[in-house]
């Protein structure tokens, strides 16, 4: 994978690339939006626990695929309230930690999800050669 940030825009707010390029042949690995639900449907109190398990979630379909966080080339992410982007940038800096070259990364505040107690969504898509 190629990623890039010209240097003749602004460079990134966080830890992120501008693009990702993703040469002919790779696999590819695209997840639907996780939420922060565990396996016994319960939530996490705060946001920050929301994203980490969204995170965890992903790094489970990932690795069905035999991928890890270092194959991710693009993170979508939703929070429902600005108060939450805290939460999660600290939940998706904690995931990424070990990877050497981070993904591009897009982060939108919503007016909610199909349940008003969830408060991050997370999609990926992966990348592996």
């Amino acid at each position: 994978m190629r990623r890039f940030s010209p240097s003749s825009i602004r460079p990134p707010f966080a830890r992120y690339v501008h693009g990702v390029e993703v040469p002919a042949g790779a696999r590819l690995r695209v997840t639907s939006g996780q939420l922060g639900l565990r396996p016994d449907d319960s939530l996490p109190e705060d946001a920050e626990g929301h994203a980490a398990q969204c995170f965890a979630n992903i790094t489970a379909i990932l690795a069905e695929a035999g991928m890890t966080p270092g194959d991710v080339i693009r993170i979508n992410a939703f929070v429902t309230d600005r108060a939450h982007m805290t939460g999660y940038m600290a939940a998706r800096d904690a995931w990424l930690a070990e990877v050497a070259d981070p993904p591009a990364s897009t982060l939108v505040i919503v007016s909610g999800f199909t349940r008003p107690d969830f408060k991050v969504e997370v999609e990926v898509t992966a990348a592996a050669v």
